[in-house]
């Protein structure tokens, strides 16, 4: 299957290019974005036009196909010139080029390159959280027992106090009885004499 011939560069915007000292990120984006058209625009071998245009002469045809293949050299130019102008008008270049120096800047330094991802970092978070959470619920455990002993104390205090109360009773009413009983018999002995 014969595919259409590979359109060159166009000389004139490649010599017109967005940035005088043009880094290998802009020069990267610059390659690939010409490959994709390039290969957009000759997508269609010959054999294929031929066959779109089936009913057409052997001549026809071929005029067809060099007309195509104008208008798609054509385009193909036009397109470049674009986007040359926008990376002009955009400092695409400048741009890519302040990115470049931020890395590389960023690979020298040891304290960025030995930062964790941010995936090591949320998992880190995450431990620090349920560690603490664990923490402060064996805090509360502790604290809820140290309540219950205290209830438990006070529960004896009351109950203590109860019996207490209750002996004093007992020994009130004993001592009244022994004060009747006293009175009882003093006045007794007083009746005697």
């Amino acid at each position: 299957m014969e595919k259409m011939p590979v359109l060159g560069s166009n000389a004139s915007s490649s010599s017109s290019s967005p940035s005088t000292a043009i880094g290998s990120r802009f020069s990267t984006l610059n390659k690939s974005f010409k490959f994709a058209l390039r290969s957009l625009l000759t997508s269609c071998s010959k054999e294929e036009f031929f066959k779109a245009f089936s009913s057409f002469t052997n001549t026809e045809k071929d005029f067809l196909h060099r007309l195509f293949l104008q208008v798609i050299t054509s385009l193909h130019e036009d397109i470049e010139e674009d986007f040359d102008a926008i990376c002009l008008n955009t400092q695409v270049g400048a741009t890519l080029d302040a990115v470049e120096e931020i890395v590389e800047e960023q690979d020298l330094d040891l304290l960025f390159s030995n930062r964790s991802n941010i995936v090591d970092v949320a998992e880190n978070l995450s431990m620090a959280k349920k560690n603490e959470i664990q923490h402060l619920m064996h805090m509360v455990q502790l604290g809820e027992e140290h309540n219950q002993r205290l209830r438990n104390q006070l529960q004896l205090l009351k109950e203590g106090s109860q019996v207490l109360s209750g002996g004093s009773h007992v020994v009130e009413k004993q001592v009244r009885s022994m004060n009747l009983n006293y009175g009882a018999n003093s006045s007794d002995e007083m009746h005697d004499v």
